[in-house]
């Protein structure tokens, strides 16, 4: 990373404009041209240093809800139990981790009753436990380079 793509880690860690060319305005801040930092976005997501690009909402100032779950899941049936999971629309993102508990994804609802609904219907569709690990406490936490 050279000191732009660090500036521009920065900066959209902070927000992103609103407006009819984004990306100009952020490249304005930058001293920097629309395409360039459109390029420098794409680069840090097709080489993993981004793994994701785009806004974060928060499902309980609309009224809904949203929790952490985790589940044990035998590796000769992930696969298959990880298209059930991907199959219910209140899934954000799910993906694998080297644990007991080896698959971590978060439910969105619009309503937190039906939390409790999907993760009774993913139990029923799966045959496996399904661990709520509701939010106590929100934190943010950025990553700021120095540039």
């Amino acid at each position: 990373m050279d000191q732009l793509d660090k500036q521009l880690m920065n900066l959209l860690q902070k927000g992103f404009p609103i407006s009819e060319r984004p990306f100009k305005d952020v490249a304005a801040t930058l001293n920097s041209t629309e395409q360039e930092v459109i390029s420098r976005v794409q680069a840090m997501l097709d080489s993993g240093l981004l793994t994701r690009f785009g806004p974060m909402f928060d499902a309980a100032c609309w009224g809904g809800d949203f929790t952490l779950v985790a589940m044990e899941v035998p590796d000769d049936r992930f696969e298959a139990v990880n298209e059930i999971v991907n199959g219910f629309e209140q899934i954000a993102h799910n993906y694998q981790r080297t644990h007991r508990l080896n698959m971590w994804f978060v439910i969105g609802t619009e309503t937190s009753n039906e939390i409790f609904e999907v993760i009774k219907n993913i139990e029923q569709a799966t045959g496996l436990p399904v661990f709520n690990m509701p939010k106590e406490h929100e934190f943010f936490v950025g990553l700021y380079l120095p540039a």
